[in-house]
């Protein structure tokens, strides 16, 4: 488990990617991008960031470009307001939570399907025997 620093550290640097990103970055291959999540190490030397974009494949692959040429700057920045020893490495991971999310749904909307096809057969149905615990003579 991530000690308190770390998740406060990751916290911060959380809210000052995505500042930067709104405010610094003016890449025009960057997509509407969200931060989900920051993790940091114990030791804080690396963090990986975890964002969502809006769009379809050509447009993550265009933000990730312009995250990776941004790095730098963004690492610059994060070290500048941290004022830590050592400023952490900086890693950008798509998350794919929203993918994952998008077929739990799918796979929800199946079963209610289903569910709907077996109640229509259930409705309609009658038992072989009208009572299967009678023994019949």
């Amino acid at each position: 488990m991530p000690s308190n620093r770390a998740l406060k550290v990751a916290d911060r640097i959380k809210e000052l990617i995505a500042t930067t990103i709104e405010t610094r970055v003016k890449d025009p291959r960057l997509g509407f991008v969200t931060i989900t999540d920051v993790r940091v190490t114990g030791d804080l030397q690396q963090a990986s960031i975890f964002y969502t974009v809006l769009g379809d494949t050509q447009a993550h692959e265009a933000t990730a470009a312009a995250l990776n040429s941004a790095k730098g700057m963004l690492r610059s920045e994060v070290g500048r307001a941290l004022g830590l020893r050592i400023t952490p490495t900086i890693e950008f991971f798509l998350d794919g939570l929203a993918d994952s999310a998008k077929e739990m749904n799918d796979l929800i909307e199946q079963m209610h399907k289903a569910d709907e096809e077996l109640a229509k057969l259930r409705a309609g149905a009658k038992p072989i025997v009208e009572d299967p615990y009678k023994k019949h003579e």
